[in-house]
């Protein structure tokens, strides 16, 4: 068994009390800390489990069985998404060094493109996608590349679940557009 530590953040309430305390705790999320930022309610976990799959399927079961508020879970932190200095922070090196990286300065080149802030000034890159290349140069495990996979296959999930066959229709057309090109 190991210990896994990841964030859930709520839909669905934006303060709680004591007796919402204590439905978290009777539901066994004994090991999550109910916390608020900004307005937004959420549960940082320190689970053990055989997994890290099963450490964060088993919270958000557990979250969302609670009846009364009706919980939903929205998203796990830490996100998909990275900057810079997330980056550097996630695999302990400087924003320098890894600049250097995107660049092709250092390493063999080929970084993964951002997704997003081309015309900003922060960029954002998936860090499913740049765990998997900074694998390849020795720079994280193979367990850090399969967790943030997990936990950008789960965000997705989570973000579309309501709406899963009306998504599922419109990638089928995008898919069919692209197919005539």
């Amino acid at each position: 068994m190991n210990n896994y530590e990841f964030t859930l953040v709520l839909a669905n309430i934006h303060d709680f009390d004591e007796q919402l305390v204590d439905r978290i705790f009777e539901v066994g999320c004994d090991d999550a800390s109910l916390l608020t930022r900004n307005g937004v309610v959420y549960l940082d976990f320190d689970r053990e489990a055989a997994s890290f799959s099963e450490a964060v399927w088993s919270a958000i079961r557990q979250v969302e069985s609670i009846a009364q508020p009706k919980i939903r879970v929205d998203s796990i932190q830490p996100d998909d998404l990275v900057t810079v200095s997330e980056i550097a922070r996630r695999i302990q090196k400087s924003r320098e060094y890894v600049r250097l990286l995107i660049n092709g300065e250092r390493g063999t080149g080929n970084f993964p493109l951002p997704i997003s802030g081309m015309s900003q000034k922060s960029m954002i890159w998936s860090w499913s996608r740049v765990s998997q290349w900074l694998f390849k140069h020795d720079l994280v495990s193979e367990e850090q590349v399969a967790i943030a996979q997990e936990i950008a296959d789960i965000n997705q999930y989570l973000f579309h679940r309501d709406h899963w066959l009306e998504f599922n229709q419109r990638m089928k057309k995008i898919e069919a557009r692209l197919l005539t090109v």
